[in-house]
């Protein structure tokens, strides 16, 4: 039983021009001459010092620590949110045009349907002062090839090549279309060989990249600190440091920035955003996000190996109610867990809210009676008040869920490991295609860290992906996720709850800031005036 939202189709042609309001914020511009930040200080060799009337340090907080600093292997976006500062991909998506433009691949040209032949620029340098070659790229490609937390972005590659004169050639294995776009993803940053082969370990607690800022220092759970690189490709970045601070606490982030404390505060509670937009010192920056937040059912345990347990959960829960009272009205239902603005998106219609169906399908599973199961949250409040919602709403069916809080660190790795019943997630479609999403986390091949934790093996699933991954016709890959999107709608494995808004908080010294609708703002242009 399905019912449409009448808003889901303004929604759908919002996000289709995302990435070009990416920099619109909800207060406009900043006033140069207002607001306040983090007393001025050094990283490390400060070098340089900032221009007159800036500030030399510019702190952001937000809800959660680095999962790793290895960007092979801290995909989540509390740890991209610091990697993309320290690492370069071949090349990058703008913000604001949503074009592919050069980074460490000076031009590119594609050959075949297979294959990509990159020119790898000359000159660039790691911050341990060591040139970036091509050996560097190959290397660094299929190492992301061997993890097994971003393997999937980059597996469609079948070789790399260092030609020998300056390019590298890839091979796919098949027709990819998200090839390029894939390759921006900060997943597939380009690392120094001959650091990682020396010691991988020390590698990965003291990352070295070409980005344009060198990390300094991590103290687990409270921050991180990196100082500006000068011989950055592209010119040095307008700070000269940059400090994140974790502060899991949405209110404690937005008081931080209302009293100066910090610059730029991340992940603002949707009921503080009101709050930074009337204060005549901040700045609130809102746009929508390819990002879906759902519960994904554990199908390796029971009752959740039983379909009609899974519809029920489905039917049991109501979005609006949620978006309504929690997300004080922002965001929208969601019935797929990619978004509406990227490519693939099928809406098969919002699951409705029916609670005595809900209970009759339980009845029909053999669970008349209810069961008692437990949804598994990281430690954020606003995520942690939806799933106290979801668990009353279970409760009303004769579901008996015990809400149990993890420390975001543990709450990856146990997930990962098949440990939960059910879980709490949101994921962002960074390449903006449907085939980062549906692979990762619906492709049997991907249980665990890789993304799929609701630990489905369906192989009529896992064809449909694998035919819409392997061909580069666009009429034909849509009407595969059709198929698709279907096929999980009646699998139930996971329940989208709503697609959400990105927002950053800013003090109003705050200047050439970009939002990225994936969150992996880069910090290499802003400056903080006094």
């Amino acid at each position: 039983m399905k019912k449409r939202p009448t808003r889901i189709l303004a929604l759908a042609l919002v996000m289709l021009s995302i990435l070009s309001l990416a920099a619109c914020g909800g207060n406009g511009g900043g006033n140069a001459g207002n607001g306040g930040g983090a007393a001025s200080g050094s990283a490390g060799d400060s070098g340089s010092a900032a221009p007159a009337g800036y500030k030399d340090t510019l702190v952001w907080a937000q809800g959660a620590d680095v999962t790793s600093l290895d960007p092979h292997q801290g995909k989540e976006t509390p740890a991209v949110e610091v990697t993309c500062q320290i690492f370069d991909t071949l090349l990058v998506v703008d913000p604001e045009t949503n074009e592919l433009v050069p980074q460490i691949a000076e031009s590119w040209e594609q050959t075949d349907e297979l294959t990509y032949v990159f020119k790898i620029r000359e000159g660039i340098k790691f911050h341990d002062g060591s040139d970036l070659t091509p050996a560097d790229v190959k290397f660094s490609l299929e190492r992301a090839i061997n993890s097994a937390a971003v393997s999937y972005i980059v597996d469609f590659i079948d070789t790399i090549t260092d030609n020998g004169d300056g390019t590298v050639t890839i091979k796919t294995k098949n027709p990819y279309a998200p090839a390029l776009r894939n390759l921006a993803i900060p997943f597939a940053a380009i690392v120094p060989q001959a650091v990682v082969e020396a010691d991988e370990e020390h590698f990965i607690l003291n990352p070295v990249g070409s980005g344009p800022y060198k990390f300094v220092e991590w103290k687990q759970g409270d921050h991180v600190t990196m100082e500006a690189f000068d011989g950055y490709y592209a010119g040095k970045a307008e700070t000269q440091n940059l400090i994140m601070r974790v502060i899991p606490e949405t209110s404690q982030r937005s008081i931080a920035l209302e009293t100066g404390e910090i610059d730029l505060a991340y992940d603002l509670a949707v009921n503080d955003v009101p709050k930074v937009e009337e204060n005549p010192d901040l700045t609130a920056y809102v746009v929508p996000s390819l990002t879906c937040w759902y519960i994904s059912m554990n199908m390796n345990k029971a009752p959740f190996d039983n379909p009609k347990v899974r519809e029920a959960i489905d039917m049991a829960i109501d979005r609006q109610l949620i978006i309504d009272t929690l997300n004080n009205g922002v965001g929208e239902p969601a019935d797929a867990i990619i978004a509406p603005g990227v490519f693939g998106y099928y809406s098969t219609g919002v699951t409705e809210y029916n609670p005595e169906r809900a209970k009759e399908l339980l009845a029909e599973a053999g669970y008349a009676n209810g069961f008692t199961t437990s949804l598994w949250v990281n430690d954020n409040q606003s995520r942690i008040e939806m799933c106290q919602a979801i668990q009353e709403m279970l409760r009303q069916i004769g579901v008996e869920c015990s809400v149990e809080v993890l420390e975001f660190g543990s709450y990856i790795s146990r997930t990962s490991a098949g440990e939960h019943d059910m879980g709490y997630f949101g994921w962002t479609t960074s390449s903006a295609d449907a085939d980062y999403s549906y692979y990762s986390l619906e492709h049997s091949s991907q249980q665990g860290a890789p993304g799929n934790r609701s630990f489905i093996g369906d192989p009529e699933v896992d064809k449909l992906i694998e035919d819409a991954r392997s061909t580069s016709d666009e009429a034909a890959r849509k009407d595969l996720y059709q198929q698709l999107a279907i096929k999980l709608d009646e699998i139930h494995n996971n329940a989208p709850v709503f697609y959400n808004a990105i927002n950053v908080g800013a003090s109003n010294g705050v200047e050439g800031f970009v939002m990225d609708p994936n969150g992996y703002h880069n910090l290499h242009t802003v400056k903080v005036a006094q």
